[in-house]
Parts: C-alpha cells; sequence; structure tokens
C-alpha cells in the first residue's frame, strides 16, 4: 500500500508507523491520521505483526495538529464540503474517534518520542499503551480535543501545565507518569525496538487480555465517556461568539505555543498569513 505522509514496514514480530512530514515537523494532517489508520488496519490483519511501534522522521515526533499547509487544507476541505454535520463528523473522526480506535487497539503500542511532542502529538503518544522518549524531547499540554492528560498525569499537574502552556522534559514527564522510560537519543530507537520485540515473543492472546483488562480499569473510571465529553466542549469554545485563543495584549497564543512555532512557521503548518499575523 502506497502512502504519502507516512511510511510503514513489518517484520520481526513488529509493525512500524514512521510519521514522514519532516518539512512540517511531523504536523498532523487528516491525510497523515487516515493513512497512520490505514497502517493500524495493516497491523491488525497481519498475524506476525504483535507490536506497533509509532515514531517520527526527522528527530520530532510531532508539533501538533496542521494548521494549514496547502496540502493538508486542501484534503481537509474535501473531507468537510459544505460543513454542518458533515464537518462535525469528520472533526470528531479526526480528533477523537481514530485515537480511541488506536488506544483500543487489538494488539500492545508504543510510542517512540524524539524531540517536540505538542498537543495532537500528545494526544498521539497518550493514546498508545506504552511510551519511550529521548531525553531532550519536550512535551506541550493544552486545552486538545482527546482530553486525555488528567489521566495521562494527574487531574492537578494537568490544570497546572495546561492553565501554564509550558513545556515539559522528558524526566518531568516520566515522574508524571505520560512516559514510561527515557534514554540518551544514541540509545532511543535500539531499546525501544528491543523492549517492543520482547514484548513480541509473548502470545497474542495473552497480551489481547491484558491490554483489554487494563484499558477496562480506566473505562470503569469513566475514561472514554470522559474524553468523548470533552470534544463537545472544545468544539462549543472554539464555535462561541468572540472566542479569541490570544491573550489581549500579547504575542501568545493559548493553545500555540509561539517560542516553538514562531521561530519556524512553515515548519510547523503555518500558513503565511498565520505567520504574519502571529508575528
Amino acid at each position: 500500500m502506497d502512502f504519502e505522509d507516512i511510511l510503514y514496514e513489518a517484520g520481526d514480530g513488529l509493525g512500524i508507523i514512521t510519521l514522514n512530514r519532516p518539512k512540517y515537523r511531523n504536523a498532523q494532517s487528516w491525510r497523515m491520521l487516515d493513512e497512520i489508520d490505514r497502517a493500524f488496519d495493516l497491523a491488525r490483519d497481519d498475524t506476525e505483526v504483535r507490536v506497533v511501534v509509532i515514531r517520527g522522521a526527522g528527530g520530532v515526533f510531532s508539533t501538533g495538529h496542521d494548521l494549514g499547509t496547502p496540502e493538508g487544507a486542501a484534503f481537509r476541505a474535501q473531507q468537510i464540503g459544505d460543513g454542518g454535520v458533515r464537518y462535525y463528523d469528520a472533526f470528531k473522526k479526526y480528533n477523537l474517534d481514530l485515537l480511541l480506535k488506536w488506544r483500543n487497539f487489538e494488539k500492545p503500542t508504543l510510542a517512540v518520542v524524539e524531540g517536540y511532542c505538542i498537543y495532537a502529538g500528545w494526544m498521539l503518544a497518550a493514546a498508545m499503551d506504552v511510551v519511550f522518549a529521548a531525553d531532550d524531547a519536550q512535551f506541550l499540554a493544552g486545552y486538545v480535543e482527546y482530553m486525555s492528560i488528567p489521566w495521562d498525569i494527574g487531574v492537578r499537574r494537568a490544570k497546572e501545565l495546561v492553565f501554564e502552556s509550558r513545556f515539559i522534559s522528558a524526566d518531568e514527564a516520566q515522574a508524571y507518569g505520560l512516559v514510561n522510560r527515557v534514554l540518551p537519543p544514541g540509545d532511543l530507537e535500539r531499546e525501544a525496538l528491543a523492549w517492543a520485540r520482547r514484548v513480541a515473543e509473548n502470545g497474542p492472546e495473552y497480551l489481547r487480555l491484558a491490554k483489554l483488562h487494563m484499558n477496562k480499569a480506566q473505562d470503569h473510571q469513566g475514561f472514554t465517556n470522559a474524553v468523548e465529553d470533552s470534544l463537545g466542549d472544545y468544539m462549543a469554545m472554539m464555535w462561541m461568539p468572540g472566542h479569541d485563543m490570544r491573550v489581549p495584549g500579547e504575542r501568545r497564543l493559548l493553545t500555540v505555543d509561539l517560542a516553538v512555532r514562531h521561530r519556524r512557521g512553515e515548519r510547523f503548518g503555518l500558513t503565511p498569513a498565520a505567520k504574519k499575523e502571529d508575528a
């Protein structure tokens, strides 16, 4: 199967998905998300694949949503058509339904995080079962559509970080519970794949049921209902009259950290108009 925004390879018990838009620091277009989903389907149907690994090309996991690249905008326009319920269905698919599907994927999943892991990058990593990170990785939590963050790091810590909108290091992310292991960049891929191969040696029935039971434990606490409710709240905010993501009088967006996106606008999925506006 041909892909444009990702790479997929299978072998040695692993299915490896690589986000492959390094020009835009792996900003997630809707086309990329569709391709990720097709790769997950391939891994599901391949009995030789026991574990799925997801990572980013170019030393960056993902800088979040595609905010307006030409190819991303064109694909998005095709999906939403004239808006209305079609827009709602598409928005829900790409910001909730796919993430829940991958969270509940039948086989263990591992996110391997280098560089930036921002907003939708956090969402994607958090939907995986286990997260390994390079010791120089940086994570940014925000008020996002798939609001798993209180479950990822605890409610009080989530409030602290989302209110402030600041980066945390890989060590902090591990201490807070989002990341399982922190490794030197030179060791990350080797150690992550070695762990995944050890997991792949176990029987698929065991792995499936072990994962199912742990996800059920979260769901008994209300996880799925909570993230579904959060999407509705997010959409209500986005359509709120007078809503503005800016802090009045500031150069800073509530949902975009310009310390990163400002310096390399086009590489983070910002349109030229957006870059000028944010300057």
